[in-house]
């Protein structure tokens, strides 16, 4: 669990660095912009790596249950992960859901995050998926969002949630995770 802290701590300490924005100004005028971006991003995956390997030693060493999700809860995180990925996609084609939200890749992080907390009730993951909820990624104002239809990124993002769906239901039934509201160990 330590590691996983300490990649947390270094990942979102780096990304917080990010928005004190005189500081970065001055260690970007003082090492330049690219081994500025370098550096971040180097910081950045060592973090990622830490949190990894933290969660992995987390799950391999027994959960800490906190509380005992219902099984309706990972039928709604399926919904919601889908949600997320058509958000991603939304982050990188044109079209009214990129217009509609603000940041759609954050709002999909956001909504993975929060599709995880609500299917899993132990303290690594609470640890891991709280820390992407504060911010806002929601639309400014509802007037420019217009009306919905369906757009590219809705197409390539549930297709992405169809596929992976998919792939995980071709596993071994013996491998599907247990809906009886225990965690499984």
């Amino acid at each position: 669990m330590t590691l996983l802290v300490v990649g947390l701590v270094i990942f979102l300490g780096m990304h917080s660095f990010s928005m004190a924005r005189r500081n970065r100004a001055a260690l970007i005028a003082r090492i330049g912009e690219g081994p500025y971006k370098g550096l971040y991003s180097l910081v950045s995956l060592l973090g990622v790596v830490l949190i990894a390997i933290g969660y992995g030693q987390y799950r391999a060493s027994g959960y800490i249950p906190v509380w005992d999700p219902p099984a309706w809860t990972r039928h709604l995180a399926l919904i919601l992960v889908w949600l997320a990925f058509i958000c991603l996609a939304a982050a990188y084609l044109p079209g009214r859901i990129k217009v509609r939200l603000k940041h759609p890749m954050l709002a999909g992080v956001k909504i993975w995050a929060l599709a995880h907390l609500l299917a899993n009730g132990d303290l690594g993951s609470i640890l891991l998926f709280a820390r992407s909820s504060p911010g806002r990624c929601w639309p400014a104002s509802a007037s420019s969002a217009g009306t919905w239809r369906p757009s590219t990124a809705a197409r390539q993002g549930l297709r992405a949630g169809a596929t992976i769906s998919w792939r995980s239901s071709s596993a071994p039934r013996s491998t599907w995770p247990s809906c009886s509201g225990s965690i499984p160990g």
